[in-house]
């Protein structure tokens, strides 16, 4: 695939499971947590926090 396909296909993770974009862009690690965290509290920060590491800090 095209990386500009992966982005997409991360963005609209983000959007729907805030933890699935940002594992599709980065892997498990401490941003992936960091998502699950947000998500459990209130779905609107985790895709806030998805969508600003999915596109870039």
């Amino acid at each position: 695939m095209r990386p500009a396909t992966n982005k997409a296909e991360a963005i609209v993770g983000a959007v729907l499971l805030p933890p699935l974009g940002v594992f599709l862009e980065r892997g498990i690690g401490r941003d992936f947590w960091i998502a699950v965290a947000l998500t459990c509290l209130a779905w609107l920060p985790g895709v806030a926090f998805a969508l600003w590491t999915v596109l870039g800090r």
